[in-house]
C-alpha cells in the first residue's frame, strides 16, 4: 500500500462513502483538528515523568480515531458501523479519571496561567486544540449528522486534559500561577 494516490492533487480528498469534496470542506476542518488533537496528545504521552498516564491517553488517542473516522464518513451512502462508536461509556470514562485525578489535587480557586513545564504546557495546548475540535464539530453538525455524544465527549476531553496540566504541575513539582 502507497502513502501517496494522488487523488487528492486536484484539491479535493475522499470521504469513507465515495464523496469526494474539497480539502477546506467543514467535514475535513473537524476532522482534521481531531487528528491535531490526537498528534498534542502523543505529544503529552511521551512525556517521561507522565507515563503513569499513558494507558488512559492510549484510549484517548484510540477514541479520537474512532471520532475522526466517524466525522470523514459520508453517512448519506454509507452506515456507520458498530465497531465506530463514541457513546457515554467514553464520556464516563473521562469524567472517572477526572474525579480520580482531582482527589489527589489541591482545590481550584482561581483560573490558572498555563506554563510551567513542556508537560503542564502540552497539556493546555491540547486542551485549546480540542476546543477548536469541539467548535468545528459543533458547526459540522449544523450542515450533516453529528451524534451527540461525540460533541459531549469532546467537551468531556478539554475538561479531562485541563485537569491532567493541574496533575502534571502536582506531579513535576511545579508551583501553580493563578491569574490576577
Amino acid at each position: 500500500m502507497r502513502v501517496y494516490t494522488r487523488t487528492g492533487d486536484d484539491g479535493t480528498t475522499g470521504l469513507i462513502g465515495g464523496k469526494r469534496v474539497k480539502k477546506y470542506d467543514l467535514r475535513l476542518e473537524a476532522y482534521g483538528t481531531v487528528d491535531e488533537l490526537n498528534s498534542w496528545i502523543g505529544l503529552i504521552r511521551s512525556q517521561k515523568n507522565h507515563s503513569g498516564d499513558a494507558n488512559d491517553l492510549i484510549e484517548i488517542q484510540n477514541k479520537l480515531f474512532v471520532i475522526g473516522a466517524l466525522l470523514a464518513t459520508d453517512t448519506v451512502n454509507v452506515g456507520i458501523s458498530d465497531k465506530l462508536v463514541c457513546c457515554e461509556e467514553d464520556i464516563l470514562f473521562l469524567e472517572r479519571r477526572m474525579d480520580f485525578m482531582l482527589d489527589n489535587l489541591p482545590p481550584l480557586t482561581n483560573f490558572l496561567l498555563p506554563g510551567g513545564s513542556n508537560a503542564v504546557s502540552y497539556c493546555h495546548l491540547a486542551r485549546t486544540v480540542c476546543r477548536r475540535a469541539e467548535r468545528r464539530v459543533c458547526q459540522l453538525s449544523s450542515e450533516a449528522t453529528v451524534h451527540d455524544d461525540i460533541l459531549k465527549y469532546l467537551n468531556r476531553l478539554s475538561d479531562y486534559l485541563y485537569v491532567l496540566s493541574r496533575k502534571a504541575a502536582v506531579d513535576d513539582g511545579i508551583k501553580e500561577i493563578p491569574w490576577k
